[in-house]
């Protein structure tokens, strides 16, 4: 393999391993790639008597100059390679224009203003609004003034009871790590200092008086990757230093927890506290506001399910709960015996998830269907109202908002429909679009269809596919196939530019539900995690050998992609079956298997994984799969393009720095083995429209080029 030398000093150029023979990938794009040296150190592990070698444990070190060199020379490769695509400014091109239409949210009132949230077409962030009683509209927050580059962004916003106060928090360059600034919503003027290193955390307002939020001790070293463990619930009065706020839940060695989240009721009556060691799981307590003596009453006291308060009326909760249901379930009881032997069913299980909101003085229970949404209205007696009558076949969002509102909005949407606000009338029943997409983007020239595949245990898996209306099924299709199966989360049709562009190249667009996702419940979710992970893996396996014998498309026209946990799906899937396909995509993934519960917040995630600490069996398990672990010297990998930021303090950059490190050193195949990493950027959330345009154009060229596609027209 060839290299491009990184100036990372003496000791580490002197260093460098007598086995790294200068290879080149051969690439479709007519230029030679030359990888950056990557030192290999001589660190290991060893885990149960078997020791583990992890030679690019320097590229954790995310504050180092050394990862920041390494950093520069990898990204001046993978540009470089990029830049020449012929038709890679075609497609950001297209990008630019289909993604350049006015966009609204769905309008929500707080005291005498109604408030939305709009970007003008390419903003780089939705810039709030809000207009008056007598029709005059004006900017409230405009995020895109909180830096120049525009990856600062408006992380979440919260009102006091009557919309006089408001707080809100910001991201700087992509991290989770927040500040939380208060101001007076009337003037929009600053009432005090901000509130500085919080994490992971709602802000629940207490009146006018104020509010609840969650954070962790700043932790000594990097605080990009640094591992956080014990998260606490404040309480901030205003005017008060942010040092004298109360830990109200938390603080001691009893009350550790890697999740802490606090909410007040919409009466101001009662505080909720959830306290979890995982993504999955957790403990409920209650407070009762109206009177400060008032002891914390424990609701359930293990992690056995997940519970959350949907709203109270008076002395009455009404709790979303998994336990015993792993469907989930409303039910009721009073506040001061709230424990689960006094539950009371109030919407029973049935054979599809449960997702509750509540809006209107109703209850809407939005169903799953085969990952398509189904809503009952219900009134808080327990009566069924109706089934509503939803657009068509896709997925649903909103229904949610204040018990006295009038009207209820939700927006629907599939993969080849652009989303569009629907405003509902509670009472009638009737839906009326209240804002079409203006998106330049033909619904009718394309279609959706639901099959169901066999994965290899013999499970039946369902699976939404998308393209243009006539395509010849002759295997010569680009296909993508997205998939994500973990932490409980359900891919629901919904409609994206980045997408729509694809279809309209002439691609295939396919999402199956794979199994560790909620389409099924808790259950389905169980089926893959820990010892059952493999189950994932093995249902992408069988959806992409679906689509290639129903000659959708074939090995060299399938591009395989997903994110974070789905980022640890093509991780996987790509090392253990490298000839499914001809490209992969991983991003922001999870990839060391062995090390990911030592970084930030990882070892939350271990209901999913697992850990390397837990027994010899499990650590053998995750050693079998992990996608650093796994990449065998002299393999022929697919063409691979990893993307991460620089800033990711979810899943820390350094999975991928040194899963792109392994397959540089050890592929022996003729495609390229490039990572592509943004810089202030971190785990998607929040990132400017313009870094993601460029993001997409950048995938979609690469993943065609390596298909062996010369010109567009091939395949448009």
């Amino acid at each position: 393999m060839k290299y491009l030398s990184v100036m990372i000093g003496a000791a580490l150029l002197a260093g460098c391993s007598p086995q790294q023979e200068n290879k080149e990938a051969e690439t479709s794009v007519d230029t030679e790639v030359t990888y950056p040296v990557t030192y290999r150190g001589n660190v290991s592990d060893t885990y149960f008597g078997t020791v583990v070698a992890d030679p690019y444990r320097w590229l954790e070190d995310d504050r180092s100059p050394e990862t920041e060199a390494w950093v520069e020379a990898q990204n001046e490769v993978t540009f470089n390679y990029l830049e020449k695509i012929p038709y890679r400014d075609d497609i950001r091109q297209r990008l630019t224009e289909l993604w350049n239409y006015e966009k609204i949210s769905a309008p929500f009132t707080e005291g005498n203003y109604t408030y939305f949230y709009k970007n003008d077409g390419l903003q780089n962030q939705y810039v709030v609004y809000r207009t008056d009683a007598e029709g005059n509209t004006e900017v409230f927050l405009d995020p895109n003034t909180f830096s120049e580059d525009g990856t600062t962004s408006l992380a979440s916003l919260s009102f006091s009871k009557d919309g006089s106060l408001a707080a809100y928090a910001i991201s700087e360059g992509g991290s989770d790590w927040r500040k939380i600034i208060v101001i007076d919503a009337e003037t929009k003027e600053q009432l005090e200092p901000e509130l500085h290193d919080v994490k992971f955390s709602g802000i629940s307002w207490f009146g006018n008086e104020g509010f609840y939020y969650s954070s962790y001790d700043k932790p000594e070293g990097s605080e990009l990757s640094a591992k956080t463990d014990q998260h606490k619930l404040y309480y901030h009065q205003l005017g008060t230093a942010q040092a004298d706020d109360e830990v109200v839940f938390g603080g001691t060695e009893e009350q550790k927890h890697r999740y802490v989240s606090g909410t007040v009721t919409e009466d101001d009556r009662y505080l909720l506290i959830s306290a979890a060691v995982s993504t999955s799981g957790n403990k409920l307590f209650i407070k009762d506001l109206t009177n400060p003596a008032a002891p914390m009453v424990t609701i359930l006291d293990h992690t056995a399910s997940d519970t959350y308060l949907l709203d109270n009326q008076d002395s009455t909760l009404y709790l979303v709960t998994n336990l015993d249901a792993p469907n989930k379930r409303v039910v009721t009881v009073d506040a001061s015996t709230p424990q689960p032997a006094n539950w009371q069913d109030f919407i029973a299980e049935t054979g599809n998830v449960l997702s509750p909101s509540t809006s209107a003085g109703y209850i809407f229970a939005e169903y799953m269907v085969d990952a398509i949404a189904q809503v009952k209205q219900y009134g808080y007696d327990g009566t069924l109202i109706r089934t509503v009558d939803l657009p068509g076949v896709g997925s649903i969002g909103g229904f949610r908002g204040d018990r006295d509102d009038e009207e209820v909005y939700y927006t629907f949407t599939n993969y080849n429909t652009p989303s569009t606000i629907y405003e509902f009338d509670p009472e009638s029943g009737e839906s009326a679009v209240y804002e079409k997409s203006q998106a330049d983007f033909n619904s009718d020239n394309y279609e959706s269809k639901q099959v169901f595949y066999t994965s290899k245990d013999g499970t039946k898996v369902p699976m939404i596919i998308t393209h243009k209306k006539g395509l010849e099924l002759d295997g010569t299709n680009p296909a993508m196939l997205y998939g994500y199966g973990g932490f409980n989360v359900s891919l629901t049709p919904s409609f994206s530019v980045a997408n729509a562009v694809w279809l309209e190249l002439g691609g295939v667009y396919a999402v199956p539900n794979l199994r560790g996702g909620g389409e099924y419940g808790k259950d389905w979710h169980n089926q893959g995690t820990q010892m059952k992970k493999q189950n994932v893996f093995d249902d992408f396996i069988a959806a992409g050998e679906y689509l290639i014998q129903e000659n959708y498309t074939s090995s060299d026209k399938l591009a395989i992609r997903g994110g974070s946990n789905g980022g640890l799906l093509v991780g996987a899937v790509m090392t253990q079956r490298p000839d499914l396909m001809q490209v992969a995509l991983p991003a922001v993934g999870v990839l060391d298997m062995l090390r990911y519960h030592t970084f930030t917040a990882g070892a939350g995630w271990a209901y999913d994984y697992g850990t390397a600490e837990d027994s010899k069996e499990m650590f053998e398990y995750l050693y079998g799969y992990s996608p650093v672990h796994n990449v065998k010297q002299g393999e022929r990998y697919p063409a691979t393009l990893i993307t991460t930021g620089d800033h990711d303090d979810r899943v820390v950059p350094a999975h991928s720095f040194k899963f792109a490190a392994e397959l540089q050193a050890k592929d022996n195949g003729p495609y390229p083995q490039l990572i592509r990493i943004e810089t202030n950027a971190g785990h998607g959330a929040g990132t400017p429209v313009s870094k993601t345009i460029e993001q997409w154009a950048d995938i979609h060229s690469f993943t065609l080029y390596n298909m062996g596609i010369k010109e567009l027209s091939e395949i448009q």
